[in-house]
């Protein structure tokens, strides 16, 4: 952002639009108040406009038309979300309405927010650090009271306060490396094993917080659990019956499902992505042909697969293939169809894939919620459990690990002959990685990557 558009006031509306009870635009810049005030007209005359309350009174247009009445809202700087002087216009929601308030405000003077720039400008100004801003948009995304824990812990700064110690730490030590290059008669010779035990210190920090990403990924993106088998075995009906809604078409004509249908539900305190996918045969078109294309790409996606097969036909060659490739990936064998006379022996499904068996009828629901209860010990050890810090971006847990390669490469070269020149280079890289998740050191372009994800109003 350069220093121009700083000194702008901006606005932007930021509820969702749609008819509720209240919409509300949002105004920040040196400008707000008197904007705010050239379009607010309030209920008790000369009011004292006092920080931080609420006055009601009416929007008015150019021409002293009313728009709507309105509660509004006055925050002076630096007590604001930005630390800028903000106003918020409490409205009747509604497209026409909350459209109508932001072009007056806009014709007054203010620019239409970037997506994110609230927040933006609430991390420039030091309000918030890198990890915070970025924990704003995981707030407003949470779909599962562990996601929001999480989000809400490091909207608090603790993710980012642990960081920014253990940049502080591996600076000093830095600065003792440094110091033994520059100024060996001051500083004295630097013991190889001293440098190594605070290395050792940050590696085995840094482990824990690399780590913790498998949980804090399901916990952001939710487990993919794609549903595969051949063609009118029950995919879409499972779907259904997992979803508890008619998500899925559902016939008695095979190949109906052409493509990806994705549903999601939460099981074990994570969000469990159901996909449904097109049957597994020799494509009878071109367009069950790209089905099936799609079917195999999301099979490579997938944390587990629900291979079904119909208990009341017996097994076809093709079901042989398709669970010999999956074999390296996470999966049930789930029988489906139990309310119909059994075809398919118990010995012959434990010959045909050594994944775990799962017996059910999407039809009735006999063996769903057992389903269920397979799917989270498979794959969540019987639960997300989430312990302490949890690193849930994969930004964060790039740049960890780029941290910890940076860091192992300097504990490599202490010896007795310890090249400090090149420990110091090595440590300097890991430093900057850690900046590089803090905001320390983060560049425009990732600034603009970050925050573009934001809605326009926050």
């Amino acid at each position: 952002m350069t220093s121009h558009e700083a000194a702008d006031t901006i606005a932007a509306i930021s509820t969702p639009m749609g008819e509720a009870g209240i919409g509300i635009v949002r105004l920040s810049g040196p400008r707000a108040f008197a904007i705010a005030r050239r379009l607010f007209r309030p209920h008790r005359p000369r009011p004292a406009w006092q920080s931080h309350r609420l006055y009601l009174g009416h929007i008015v247009d150019p021409q002293g038309d009313i728009i709507d009445e309105v509660m509004v809202t006055l925050m002076r700087a630096p007590y604001t979300y930005t630390r800028e002087d903000v106003v918020e216009i409490n409205c009747h929601s509604g497209y026409g309405v909350l459209r109508r308030v932001l072009d007056l405000a806009l014709a007054a003077g203010a620019r239409l927010a970037r997506p994110g720039e609230f927040t933006l400008r609430a991390y420039l100004s030091g309000r918030l650090d890198l990890t915070q801003a970025e924990a704003v948009l995981e707030v407003i995304r949470a779909r599962t009271e562990t996601h929001l824990q999480v989000a809400a812990a490091h909207l608090q700064g603790g993710l980012g306060r642990r960081l920014a110690r253990m940049r502080q730490d591996l600076l000093d030590l830095l600065a003792r490396v440094e110091a033994a290059l520059d100024f060996p008669e001051e500083a004295g010779e630097l013991p190889p094993a001293s440098v190594q035990e605070g290395l050792d210190l940050q590696l085995r920090t840094l482990n824990t917080l690399a780590d913790s990403y498998e949980a804090g990924r399901l916990l952001r993106e939710g487990l993919l659990a794609v549903i595969a088998g051949r063609p009118n075995v029950g995919k879409s009906s499972l779907l259904n019956r997992l979803l508890n809604m008619e998500r899925a078409i559902v016939t008695e004509i095979p190949g109906t499902t052409r493509d990806l249908v994705e549903e999601s539900i939460t099981l074990g305190g994570a969000v469990v992505r159901f996909s449904d996918t097109a049957g597994l045969r020799p494509a009878q078109d071109r367009v069950e042909e790209l089905g099936i294309e799609r079917t195999r790409e999301r099979l490579g996606q997938a944390d587990m697969v629900l291979y079904l097969v119909d208990a009341s036909a017996p097994l076809a060659s093709e079901d042989g293939a398709a669970l010999a490739e999956l074999a390296g990936q996470p999966g049930l064998l789930v029988v489906n169809k139990l309310d119909l006379p059994q075809c398919v022996s118990d010995a012959e499904l434990s010959g045909l894939s050594a994944w775990p068996l799962a017996k059910i009828s999407a039809k009735t629901g006999q063996g769903i919620e057992a389903l269920k209860e397979k799917i989270v010990a498979q794959t969540l050890g019987g639960g997300l459990k989430v312990q302490g810090e949890v690193v849930t971006q994969a930004r964060h847990h790039e740049h960890l690990r780029q941290c910890l390669a940076y860091l192992g490469q300097a504990r490599g070269l202490l010896s007795p002959k310890t090249p400090w020149e090149l420990v110091a280079l090595e440590l300097a890289a890991a430093i900057r990685e850690l900046g590089e998740v803090t905001g320390e050191e983060v560049g425009e372009a990732i600034l603009d990557r970050i925050f573009g994800q934001f809605c326009l109003g926050k």
